[in-house]
């Protein structure tokens, strides 16, 4: 049986890597937290931690809040963590319909012919979906990445067209990628910021994936045209064996780009992801990632409105309806690394006494803010929760015919 860990043809290089070896700022811009809410400056919320990359950053995961930076708005290449938004894609595509993990997957000659890490995909070999993303999530496989490309949108270039287009929408204002797993091109950019906004998505909202990026061993079968065997997958992220808070999420390396990783881990309520990029080894590239990690759990608290004011419904004046139902544009959580008392937290609700008609669903038409320590530390919107036209005058004939019958 051959393992992906096992690999010895290629160098180690994202673009051309094999499984890698077992070795163990102040100024972020207000980030757009779960369910529309306005995320306090991370400036507010450094962590105190030192990391040997040139590159780093620490967010948490349900806010969006930014804990440490450093030249995390730099640059650079982001390798196989490049593959981190390929699985997003993918499990997009299943949400929406496009595709299911059953789904027969045939192997191009294109796809097959990836060098680097790969788990040697042979031309018109099937696969299902679902193995397909195990061999991308543990094994970090190239072919894999452009076989899946290619399922969903056709060819590789149309899908990285997709990657880019979901990258501006998800504000990664600073990269650009030019292939699907993360060969060096000198247009194939990033920065950490970027790359733990990905990761944010990816986490917050498909957490299936950690069914796929906690595998530390698993077998596939090839079966092919001289017949079927055994091949192995070992996952490349070290930390799913050695951090026990560890759930992902996704490793890199080329001689260009260093060695990276995107760290993901959750310790109680509290769910972190850790952007190492550039590490000079894959010791060290963990090794920040902990620190990240460690230093992050270690002084974060935080603080979910889990038992929401409920919301009456708001008199709207010359519409066609008396009254519109509000709602919540989501969830609000916080998170605080200074010891404050989140018990302490005060709630304001904040709303007109009517709407003038037309009200469109979706509007935002009052907030709540919360305080804490006699100051404003973010605010969850109100949103009306259907449409009310604008009356006409045929509307309120009907009405007062409606009265006089009455």
């Amino acid at each position: 049986m051959l393992a992906a860990g096992e690999q010895t043809a290629e160098p180690e290089t994202a673009g051309e890597q094999k499984a890698e070896p077992e070795t163990a700022g102040e100024q972020p811009a207000e980030p757009e937290a779960a369910g529309g809410q306005k995320a306090e400056p991370a400036a507010d919320h450094q962590v105190a931690a030192e990391v040997a990359a040139p590159h780093a950053l620490l967010m948490e995961v349900s806010t969006g809040t930014i804990l440490m930076g450093k030249a995390e708005d730099e640059k650079i290449h982001p390798a196989s963590v490049t593959k981190i938004m390929t699985m997003l894609l993918i499990l997009e595509a299943i949400e929406d319909g496009k595709i299911a993990l059953s789904d027969t997957v045939s192997v191009s000659e294109h796809a097959a012919s990836m060098g680097g890490s790969q788990v040697y995909l042979e031309p018109f070999e099937q696969q299902t979906v679902e193995t397909m993303l195990k061999c991308i999530a543990v094994a970090s496989a190239n072919d894999a990445c452009v076989a899946m490309a290619e399922h969903i949108s056709g060819s590789e270039g149309d899908f990285v067209k997709r990657m880019n287009e979901r990258a501006a929408e998800l504000g990664m204002t600073n990269t650009h990628f030019v292939n699907c797993c993360g060969l060096d091109d000198d247009e194939h950019l990033t920065t950490a910021r970027d790359v733990a906004l990905m990761s944010r998505e990816l986490l917050l909202n498909h957490p299936q994936i950690h069914e796929y990026c906690t595998i530390w061993m698993e077998n596939i079968i090839h079966t092919t045209a001289k017949g079927s065997f055994e091949f192995g997958l070992t996952n490349t992220n070290k930390l799913i064996k050695q951090y026990e808070y560890a759930t992902g999420l996704k490793t890199g390396y080329t001689s260009v780009a260093g060695f990276c990783v995107s760290a993901s881990a959750k310790k109680d309520e509290i769910e972190l992801v850790a952007v190492v990029m550039g590490g000079a080894d894959s010791k060290s590239r963990f090794q920040d990632a902990v620190t990240l990690l460690n230093s992050g759990f270690a002084c974060c608290s935080l603080y979910r409105d889990e038992n929401r004011v409920a919301l009456s419904d708001l008199p709207v004046a010359g519409g066609t309806e008396d009254h519109v139902a509000l709602k919540y544009a989501g969830d609000f959580s916080y998170v605080s690394t200074d010891g404050s008392i989140l018990s302490d937290m005060k709630r304001s609700l904040e709303l007109p006494e009517s709407l003038a008609a037309p009200v469109k669903e979706g509007d935002t038409v009052g907030r709540v803010a919360y305080i804490l320590n006699g100051r404003e530390i973010g605010e969850s919107p109100i949103l009306a929760a259907g449409n009310v036209e604008k009356a006409g005058y045929g509307d309120y004939i009907r009405r007062t015919f409606h009265i006089f019958l009455l």
